[in-house]
C-alpha cells in the first residue's frame, strides 16, 4: 500500500507538516492499513524526503492514537478496536443529536436547499459503489447540519471528531448492505429538520450513529477473522 503514497507539496507548510498530513490521510482513508509497519527508510525513499520529517510525523501520529510503537518492531498503523471506536462514537452521538436539534431552530432556507441536494448526492454516490465518493458525500451531508448550528465551538468539536471518524466511516461504508439504510436515515434527518421537529431529528441522528456502530463492529470482527 505504501507504494501509492505521494507527497503533495505546499509552499505554505513546513516539510514535516506536509509529510505528517500525507501519512495521516493515508491512515484515515485506509490506504495504510491497520497493523501495517511504517518503515522510516522505505517511507523516506517513497516520499522523497529525509528520515527526520518521517520520524517527526510518526511521533505526532502516535500522539493522535493513529500509530502504535511495538517493541522490537517499531511503528505500525494502530488497529481499529471496538474500544477506540466506541469512545469516538459515544461523543459523536451526543454532538450529532445536539447539532440536529439546533439545526431545526437555526437552519436557513439556503442551507435547507443545500441539505436536500446533499441527500440526493449521497444517494447518487451510493449507486457508484465508489467508497471514497460515498464517504465524501456522507461527510458533506453532515457538514451542512453542523454549520447550520452557527455555534463555532460546536463546529470545532465536531470537525476534530470527524477526522477521527474518517477511519470508521470507511469501515461501515465497506458494508454495502447498509447503503440503502443510510440513504433512508439521511432522508428522515432532512425531513425532520425541514419540519423543525427537534425530537425526531435528534432521535434520527442517534439511530444513525447506533446503526453505524453495529455495522463497524461487524466489519471489525469480519476483518479479524480474515487476518
Amino acid at each position: 500500500m505504501q507504494d501509492h503514497l505521494q507527497v503533495k507539496m505546499d509552499e505554505f507548510l513546513p516539510l514535516r507538516d506536509v509529510v505528517f498530513h500525507t501519512l495521516r490521510q493515508a491512515i484515515l482513508t485506509g490506504e495504510l492499513k491497520p497493523g501495517e509497519r511504517l518503515m522510516e527508510i522505505h517511507l523516506a525513499n517513497k516520499l522523497g524526503v529525509s528520515r527526520t520529517p518521517i520520524r517527526e510525523a510518526i511521533r505526532k501520529l502516535e500522539l493522535e492514537g493513529l500509530v502504535t510503537m511495538i517493541p522490537r518492531r517499531g511503528a505500525e498503523v494502530a488497529q481499529i478496536t471496538e474500544k477506540s471506536m466506541n469512545d469516538v462514537l459515544e461523543v459523536r452521538r451526543a454532538l450529532d443529536a445536539l447539532c440536529a436539534e439546533l439545526a431545526c431552530e437555526r437552519i436557513t432556507e439556503e442551507e435547507l436547499a443545500q441539505l436536500e441536494k446533499a441527500a440526493a448526492s449521497f444517494e447518487a454516490a451510493v449507486k457508484t459503489k465508489d467508497l471514497k465518493k460515498i464517504v465524501q458525500a456522507d461527510v458533506a451531508f453532515h457538514d451542512i447540519i453542523v454549520r447550520a448550528t452557527g455555534n463555532q465551538r460546536l463546529i470545532q468539536l465536531v470537525n476534530n471528531l470527524s477526522e477521527q471518524m474518517y477511519r470508521y466511516r470507511f469501515e461501515y461504508i465497506k458494508d454495502s448492505s447498509q447503503h440503502e439504510r443510510l440513504v433512508e436515515e439521511h432522508r428522515i434527518i432532512y425531513e425532520s429538520i425541514v419540519k423543525k421537529d427537534k425530537e425526531t431529528a435528534s432521535q434520527a441522528a442517534k439511530v444513525h450513529i447506533d446503526n453505524q456502530e453495529k455495522a463497524i463492529i461487524r466489519q471489525i470482527r469480519l476483518d479479524r477473522q480474515k487476518s
